[in-house]
């Protein structure tokens, strides 16, 4: 699907989706009530009604099997973001135990990598275009800044070590929300569940093809339970675009002081230009 469908609004993706699904329910019912002529009905009423059954059984596997790689992937997306947020904040509380230039310096590391994540990569992850290639600079010189520490005591020593593996496991986490965020359901899964609801409508006109007022009513019932099943998969399709979207707060409420980001610009280059 393309972006500008997942990124409107759930008011507009509904009339989208339910105008798109009752247009093509209309075509089938056109086409059905055409070939279905005085002479064909005898014939076509001869199709057993048995047939839906497998039919709308095999639809709602579809339906299944696409929404549980959605949900999944919304889980651990989710998952991925807290477990993000939550990394860098205990590595937030950890430097409380560092000498201050340090401690200084590594918050605004954490301060500058969180900025840059809402403003460069999560725009980039709706639009599907953030990549692994893609280096958080900021939070690996965090890294290299706590490994580089000279502890002067035991706590300082353990903070150290618990900090290292915290930003650590901000990396995995930032790893898994990019990977995630390539994640969509395929055109062939889309054609397949299009083809399968058509299969349906087909059938439910022939079924009902010796009254047109019948037809329509059952085929119009199918149709919106459709166009709830295409809107609910599609909305939750993407995990990071559109007014469903994961956002970002948690990794905003890490965020330290915007005071501190500008202390990272002469550290900088202080490190640079010894």
């Amino acid at each position: 699907m393309n972006d500008w469908v997942h990124s409107l609004s759930v008011p507009w993706m509904t009339a989208v989706v339910c105008g798109s699904t009752y247009l093509i329910a209309a075509a089938i019912y056109v086409i059905v009530s055409a070939f279905a002529t005085p002479e064909r009905v005898p014939v076509l009423k001869t199709v057993t009604p048995g047939l839906l059954s497998p039919l709308g059984s095999l639809f709602g596997l579809f339906v299944a099997f696409t929404a549980l790689q959605v949900w999944t992937d919304n889980d651990q997306a989710r998952t991925a973001v807290d477990r993000e947020a939550s990394s860098l904040r205990t590595a937030v509380i950890l430097a409380s135990g560092l000498p201050e230039e340090p401690r200084e310096h590594l918050r605004a590391l954490i301060a500058s990598h969180i900025e840059k994540v809402v403003t460069q990569e999560w725009p980039m992850m709706a639009h599907r275009n953030a990549t692994l290639t893609m280096s958080p600079q900021d939070l690996v010189r965090g890294l290299q800044l706590a490994l580089a520490l000279a502890p002067n005591t035991p706590g300082q020593q353990t903070a150290q070590r618990d900090i290292v593996a915290a930003l650590d496991e901000a990396l995995d986490a930032r790893r898994q929300r990019i990977l995630i965020s390539q994640s969509e359901v395929g055109f062939f899964k889309w054609a397949c569940l299009l083809g399968q609801a058509a299969c349906v409508l087909f059938a439910i006109g022939l079924l009902h093809c010796d009254s047109r007022l019948a037809s329509g009513i059952a085929m119009g019932i199918f149709a919106t339970g459709v166009a709830v099943c295409l809107l609910l998969i599609l909305g939750y399709d993407r995990p990071f675009i559109g007014q469903l979207a994961i956002k970002s707060d948690p990794l905003m409420q890490v965020l330290p002081d915007a005071s501190q980001i500008g202390a990272i610009a002469p550290l900088n280059e202080s490190n640079q230009h010894p």
